[in-house]
């Protein structure tokens, strides 16, 4: 299967427990997807699944398969066994070798295509987007009623202990082998009147029904997920403070402040700076630096195809993404994701440079528009303004500044010579969370030096908010 992330991979297998329990699930959805001249039609309601691997997309054929682990297994729960199963129910001749590999976000199985995985919402990779690394591996044969079995005990224990957010088991199984007419294969889908031959998850839970929290206790003492939202605005992405355009300069230290969601402003999209596509620019280069797939959205802060702008980049996968343009040529981008089972709404924007009148207004819209966004919101920018003035005093109604927060529980941290945590000349770039985010417990907010021979990558400074997530 022609698929960059559809690679044999060694699976870790859990041993056994005593008095452990077993659930069986069937698939909640489950769809066939085809490439070329089919990429954008849906086989949702098909009786049948099916795999082929082809060098052509139009003939080549991968099964989506989504199982309610959210629902039927406990969070964190330990996973002693899990066998994914498929039933034959025909095909052609060869015996193949199938990969089943997970997908990190969620899809409509009555919309999905090789393009897009729910309505109005493409995938990243076309033909479905799968972990790197999370593969297992099963051969069939054309024997109708024969079964196909996948260990996929080590991808199931990940999904349940949220590493991908939503704790539903997904599923994309396609033949990892060349091009051949032979390779063709039919399953029974969830359609299936006899319930035995659909689709089945088989999931043995350990006697111990949770894992230690991995994740240090706030200074509040709560547990949970922790959550490091990162903001930098980027000049032009990556003009340094020596005159030199360095994107990888930039996204090198990004990667050493280790951050999960990260806003940046000033970001490219073909103008003069490197002319270039940035937002896949950094997503590329963070990947290469942390080994993480990157997710994200860009806007153009005045709504052109090309020019400057806001992007906001997640290690986590996305659930949704927006945007929004407010008065006199600024913008904001959004994305939810899901952390420790919490819808988290993240937004990057960027103020006027020049006018408090403007900036006011901006503000204005930019609040109006973010209630409509659910709990929890964090609005992450360089809004030009410093603490003192109105502006902030506006946002201030309803959102905390991370790092005024900071400073009254003494979870504040800068270094020498900076002890205001100033992003520029002063303190303009903010990271507010709402006041309605009750999920979001503060834990440190550091602004960074990264003065390298007394030279920076940009010409602000980073600010990180670390949250549980609780």
């Amino acid at each position: 299967m022609r698929h960059a992330a559809f690679t044999f991979a060694a699976l870790l297998t859990a041993a056994s427990a005593v008095h452990a329990q077993t659930v069986t699930m069937r698939s909640a959805k489950d769809a066939t997807i085809r490439g070329g001249s089919y990429a954008s039609t849906n086989f949702g309601d098909d009786s049948t699944l099916a795999t082929r691997a082809a060098n052509d997309d139009t003939w080549q054929r991968r099964t989506a398969l989504m199982f309610d682990t959210d629902a039927k297994v406990p969070a964190n729960a330990r996973i002693a066994s899990a066998t994914l199963v498929l039933t034959v129910k025909g095909g052609n001749s060869e015996t193949r070798r199938l990969e089943a590999c997970t997908v990190p976000v969620s899809f409509d199985g009555w919309s999905v295509t090789w393009k897009q995985r729910k309505a109005g919402t493409a995938w990243q990779n076309p033909g479905g987007d799968v972990v790197d690394g999370s593969c297992s591996s099963a051969s069939v044969t054309a024997t109708a009623k024969s079964l196909v079995k996948f260990n996929v005990t080590a991808q199931v224990q990940k999904v349940v202990n949220g590493a991908y957010g939503s704790r539903f088991a997904r599923f994309l199984i396609g033949d990892a082998g060349g091009d051949s007419q032979g390779s063709l294969k039919y399953y029974y889908a969830n359609g299936e009147p006899n319930a035995a031959l659909r689709p089945t998850l088989i999931v043995t839970i350990g006697t111990s029904t949770t894992l230690p929290d991995p994740t240090p206790s706030s200074p509040t003492t709560t547990t949970g997920t922790t959550l490091k939202v990162l903001h930098w605005n980027s000049h032009h992405g990556g003009v340094g403070t020596d005159g030199k355009y360095d994107p990888n300069r930039l996204a090198t230290w990004i990667a050493k402040f280790n951050p999960d969601v990260i806003s940046l402003n000033e970001i490219e999209y073909y103008t003069g700076f490197g002319n270039e596509d940035q937002p896949a620019r950094f997503a590329s280069l963070l990947k290469a630096k942390t080994g993480r797939t990157w997710y994200y959205k860009f806007v153009t802060a005045n709504g052109a195809a090309h020019g400057n702008g806001n992007l906001v980049m997640s290690r986590f996968p996305v659930d949704t993404k927006g945007t929004y343009h407010m008065s006199y040529d600024r913008s904001a981008a959004q994305i939810t994701i899901h952390v420790n089972g919490r819808a988290i709404n993240m937004i990057s924007t960027h103020l006027d440079a020049n006018s408090t009148t403007r900036r006011l207004t901006q503000i204005g819209q930019l609040k109006s528009w973010a209630s409509g966004i659910a709990e929890q919101r964090i609005i992450a920018g360089d809004f030009n303004a410093w603490p003192q003035t109105s502006e902030n005093a506006k946002m201030i109604t309803t959102y905390y500044d991370s790092w005024a927060e900071a400073v009254k529980k003494n979870l504040d941290l800068s270094y020498a010579g900076n002890p205001d945590g100033n992003t520029r000349n002063t303190r303009i770039d903010y990271i507010y969370y709402s006041h309605g985010a009750s999920a979001l417990v503060l834990r440190k907010v550091q602004v960074f030096d990264t003065r390298s021979g007394g030279v920076m990558p940009s010409d602000h400074r980073p600010i990180m908010a670390t949250f549980t997530v609780r």
